[in-house]
């Protein structure tokens, strides 16, 4: 019974996803149909091509738009688990002054929309010099303050015997945190990759109309975007849009889920 109730609820979970599959492969009559059908009855690479011919149209080239994406991507998530991690380790593991003030200070930060926060980010990208480049969009990305929390949370599990075990090896601080901590936590930051990865692939388009303006610093989201607001002859299109730009976050988190629950079932530890 069990195991319907799982697989129910599975199937209900995968259903959006299936239907944007489904909808990327229809020809533009049964796009249109209503009340529509949920998969496809004549699959077609219409759509596929027809954005093809769109995005070789513009003249930015379409590898452009999409190295822009990837380096803003991959540079604030590698930069954001880093930084988040090194903050992390001493407010877990290191007694000083001031540390459940600045931790507190890290709480009250989440409470805090994107939204409440982009007047104040603008203003430091342009005091920084960054506007109209990648930066304005990694550097915040980078200082986000949900990485920090989750590390730190995690951090605190680990025995304090293994570090003075590995201090007394005469391990220096930072290889106690690179060789000890770092292989132990991580569940921790293989998680994180999945949620900054995705919220940076996915954050092109309001990057694009606030911090960058350079049409050849533009993500591939944004270009998306401007080049499909056609009317309804380019829906078609869209649909296949939309599920190439689903297609990398879902193999980033296909290839990193595994990894998480294989070390969460073998890394358990205890004083």
């Amino acid at each position: 019974m069990l195991f319907l109730v799982l697989a129910a609820v599975g199937y209900f979970m995968a259903m959006p996803l299936v239907f944007v599959i489904s909808n990327a492969f229809k020809p533009i009559n049964e796009i249109l149909k209503f009340p529509p059908d949920f998969l496809v009855k004549h699959p077609t690479l219409t759509n596929f091509t027809d954005l093809y011919h769109l995005l070789s149209g513009s003249w930015v080239p379409f590898t452009r738009y999409l190295f822009n994406t990837f380096f803003i991507a991959i540079a604030g998530t590698a930069g954001h688990v880093l930084i988040a991690s090194m903050a992390a380790y001493p407010l877990a593991k290191r007694k000083f002054p001031g540390r459940a003030m600045l931790f507190s200070v890290v709480v009250l930060s989440l409470m805090f929309s994107a939204t409440v926060t982009q007047i104040t980010n603008y203003m430091t990208m342009s005091w920084l010099g960054f506007l109209d480049t990648h930066w304005a969009v990694i550097v915040p990305a980078i200082g986000s303050s949900l990485g920090l929390y989750l590390m730190k949370q995690f951090m605190e599990q680990i025995p304090d015997a293994l570090l003075e075990a590995a201090q007394i090896d005469g391990c220096s601080e930072f290889r106690i945190f690179w060789n000890v901590v770092m292989p132990v936590v991580r569940p921790a930051w293989l998680t994180l990759i999945i949620f900054s990865f995705q919220g940076l692939w996915g954050a092109g388009g309001a990057a694009g109309s606030m911090y960058i303006y350079s049409e050849q610093l533009k993500t591939i989201d944004y270009a998306l975007g401007q080049i499909l607001a056609g009317g309804i002859i380019r829906t078609g299109p869209s649909m296949a849009a939309t599920l190439l730009l689903l297609t990398v976050p879902i193999l980033i988190f296909v290839l990193s889920q595994s990894s998480v629950i294989q070390t969460m079932s073998t890394s358990g530890m205890k004083d």
